[in-house]
This record gives structure tokens, sequence and C-alpha cells, in this order.
């Protein structure tokens, strides 16, 4: 009788689902046994249960050795790989200020005529083009960095302008409150107008 297609999901008895684990643990932990005799090969397995009980198996050595070698090896791979990474990007960096330094270095040879029959007045039309383009390279660069400084000077003085706005409201402040202790302080010493004095008469009849 042919056996039925497994279907790949969670099983919903949990007999069934425990049974299931367990036959199929019996035969994942055989076929990493046999695969390691047969190929000399060292296999860890570690499984752990839906009740978290753990299972592992290590062929040679134990499971520690095994897991310690893995993140040696690991480590050594990236780590390599990293630092291949990074020195490419290095060198590309290097050539392409090597580049630019070259370039300014012609650039300015060429304006100042310090190249013989490289000279400005000498150069046919492609040199003259790529040197223009050169020079706009240039250029746009020093523009740009002059705008940045520009842009933080910029912030710097509205930083500088708003500071000075908060120090003059805290001044102004003071000056009102010791105006107001001036008037009140004058007020307090001016001499009042003592009362007429009025003599009453009295008229006898």
């Amino acid at each position: 009788m042919a056996r039925g297609k497994v279907q790949m999901r969670r099983i919903e008895n949990p007999v069934h689902r425990q049974v299931t684990f367990c036959k199929r643990r019996m035969g994942l932990l055989k076929k990493a046994k046999e695969l390691s005799v047969l190929c000399d090969a060292n296999i860890g397995v570690i499984v752990i249960s839906p009740h978290g009980k753990i299972y592992d198996l290590a062929t040679n050595g134990n499971m520690q050795g095994l897991i310690e070698r893995y993140r040696r090896t690991y480590s050594e791979m990236h780590g390599e790989s990293s630092n291949h990474n990074k020195t490419q990007i290095i060198k590309q960096e290097v050539l392409a200020l090597t580049h630019e330094i070259d370039l300014l270095q012609k650039g300015f040879r060429y304006m100042h005529g310090e190249n013989g029959e490289n000279d400005i007045n000498h150069m046919n039309l492609d040199k003259l083009q790529t040197l223009e383009n050169n020079l706009e390279m240039w250029v746009n660069n020093i523009r740009s960095q002059k705008m940045q400084i520009i842009s933080r000077e910029i912030e710097m003085l509205r930083n500088k302008e708003a500071m000075l706005q908060t120090v003059n409201g805290v001044l102004q402040e003071r000056i009102i409150e010791q105006n107001g202790i001036i008037n009140f302080s004058n007020t307090a010493m001016t001499p009042q107008a003592p009362f007429p004095l009025t003599m009453e008469r009295n008229y006898y009849l």
C-alpha cells in the first residue's frame, strides 16, 4: 500500500504531535550519525522540544567544542571579508584622490605655462576641453565649500542674534524694575502739604 503524502503543517492533536516529534527526532539524529561515519564529518545537532527539553548530538568531541570551532571559523571568515572590503574601499579612495591631485597639478602647470609643449597656448581642442571640464569641477567644489562656510557663519550669526535678544530682554526687564523702585522711592519721600489751619469764630447774639 502506497504511503500518503504528509502535509507540512502543525499537527493539532497533541498526542500525535508528540509521537511524530519523537520519531522524527530519532530519525534526524540517526541520519546525522550515518553522515558523520560515511563522510568523516563533524556534525552537531541541537533539538529543543515544544516543552523546552534539549536534545543534542556531537559526533566528534562534545557540543561545546563544536560551537567554539564554529564561532572561531565564522569570525575568521567574516573578519577577513570585512578587512578585504575595507582595504578595497581605501584603495579606491586613494586612487580617486591621486587622480584628482594629478589633474590639479596638470591644470596648475597648464595655466602657468610650465608644461612646454603642453602649454595652454599649444593645447589642442580635446586638451582644452578636458582642462575646461576640470576647471569647472574645481570651481564647483570651491563654490560648494564656500557655501558651506557661509552657511555655518550665518548659523553662528543667528545664534548670536538670538542670544543678544535674550540678553536685551533681560536688561530691559531690569531697567523697568529699577525705574519702578526709583519712582516708588520718590513718591514716598515727597513731603505732603499740611492741612490748612482755620479759625472758627463764634458769634454770640
